[in-house]
């Protein structure tokens, strides 16, 4: 087994030649040995190599002695919600969230949708997967059916009273995924005209890779929306765990200023004063600012999913938010979703008859930022000491990565955890600033990376 397939915070691989059928009976096998689960759910994304992969994974369960409950082809979100909903002892699905087509891969959570990550229990279950002659074998388990899409949608619904909605035109953008077909059925009884873009499930991800992070992928989205004069877009990746937003006229909003938003929107509500929010180092003044502003409580925390997940649980937070898109409630098993903060914003403008651009005002209109630049680099650790050293009068702290704070810009800089590169984000109190320290940093890590 390819040790390489192991990260931070789930498994991922180019399919077959680093992670396949045989991985993913082991990995199901040592996941039962240790987790010692009775029944699991198990789900899968749209990718063509899933099925073969979910087959193999049902058989080391089965194998293992475990009870295994089909879940169908999911959204991520949904495997958190089944395993948090119905009582499962733990979820598997196959999933590589938005990487490209040729890659596969596993995302693993025990009881209460717990996360499995780097800071627990995957090292033991590489481990155990990687063991010469390892196996499980039992008494077999049973495999049953569930469609969970109803209880789902219910659950969604939850977060957001969708009495009397106005009629409104919304494009949405499933990157080929499934969030498309899910948020127009959860809505289906509302007065919304969908704009439909790569709405159709295609594992072969046709217009390339299924991430509306990255800038160049959002220009098709910014001219449907445009084109069609719809009211407001929504974007997801491939497994729709993340949420992008663009506003009539299909400008492209950064993922930190929808955090803050939605900050704002549940922080609004009587019941959430004074709780805790969690943000990430990346963008910090943005959220945080807008956090205290509205009366909670801003805690820091590093990037990644599962450990924003732990950091929630360890301190009770009832919500977080992640500049990549990712948006977590305590009341959806501190987990994120993607469909939840599509939702919100639709009730928070229809209840007050406002269009995007004025709810996000008092935020763009003081907070400015790059959105996240990424670098092809060798020599990370050492461009990061030599950042440190070339603003060494500024104030700094290593939460994740390099942040570097002056009184009215900063940046922040790290290795990413799932991919070979190096991610800039910077922020500022003016745009003017903002143009000028983005060329300083660009053009200082161009010239020292190898």
């Amino acid at each position: 087994m390819n040790p390489n397939i192991f990260k931070a915070y789930d498994i991922r691989g180019i399919y077959p030649s680093e992670i396949n059928e045989r991985d993913a009976y082991k990995i199901a096998q040592a996941f039962a040995a240790v987790i010692k689960p009775k029944t699991v759910a198990l789900g899968k994304d749209i990718r063509l190599s899933s099925p073969k992969m979910w087959e193999a994974a049902k058989e080391g369960l089965l194998k293992a002695g475990v009870n295994v409950v089909d879940i169908n082809t999911i959204s991520t979100d949904m495997l958190y919600f089944a395993v948090g909903h119905y009582g499962f002892d733990g979820g598997i699905t196959i999933t590589a969230s938005h990487n490209p087509k040729e890659y596969n891969g596993m995302k693993l959570v025990e009881r209460e949708s717990s996360p499995i990550y780097e800071g627990n229990k995957l090292p033991e279950i590489k481990e155990m997967a990687s063991k010469k002659g390892f196996s499980l074998k039992k008494k077999p388990g049973n495999l049953t059916q569930k469609d969970i899409l109803a209880d789902y949608g219910a659950k969604v619904r939850s977060f957001s009273k969708l009495d009397n909605l106005r009629p409104q035109k919304i494009a949405i953008n499933a990157n080929f995924g499934l969030a498309g077909k899910f948020i127009q059925e959860i809505l289906k009884n509302a007065p919304i005209e969908w704009v439909e873009l790569n709405c159709e499930p295609d594992g072969n991800f046709p217009k390339g890779r299924p991430d509306p992070l990255v800038p160049e992928n959002r220009d098709e989205m910014k001219k449907t929306v445009a084109e069609s004069g719809a009211d407001l877009g929504f974007s997801w990746d491939a497994d729709a765990d993340r949420c992008f937003i663009y506003e009539k006229g299909g400008k492209d909003i950064e993922g930190c200023y929808l955090g803050a938003l939605l900050a704002k929107i549940m922080l609004d509500r009587p019941e959430n004063k004074g709780k805790k929010v969690v943000y990430d180092p990346r963008i910090v003044w943005t959220v945080k600012e807008t956090i205290e502003k509205y009366g909670g409580a801003a805690v820091p925390s590093r990037v990644g999913h599962a450990i924003i997940k732990a950091k929630m649980r360890e301190i009770d937070a009832f919500m977080a938010v992640e500049s990549s898109g990712h948006f977590y409630f305590a009341d959806y098993f501190y987990c994120d979703n993607g469909l939840i903060p599509a939702i919100l914003v639709i009730v928070y403008l229809n209840e007050r008859k406002m269009a995007l651009t004025e709810a996000l005002a008092e935020i763009t209109e003081n907070y400015f930022v790059s959105g996240e630049i990424n670098f092809q680099a060798e020599n990370k650790d050492e461009i990061l000491k030599k950042l440190k050293k070339k603003y060494g009068d500024a104030k700094f702290e290593e939460i994740d990565g390099l942040s570097i704070e002056y009184p009215n810009w900063r940046f922040n800089v790290r290795k990413s955890n799932t991919e070979p590169l190096l991610r800039l984000n910077i922020e500022t109190r003016s745009q003017k600033l903002l143009e000028d320290k983005k060329e300083e940093l660009v053009g200082l890590i161009n010239q020292w990376k190898d």
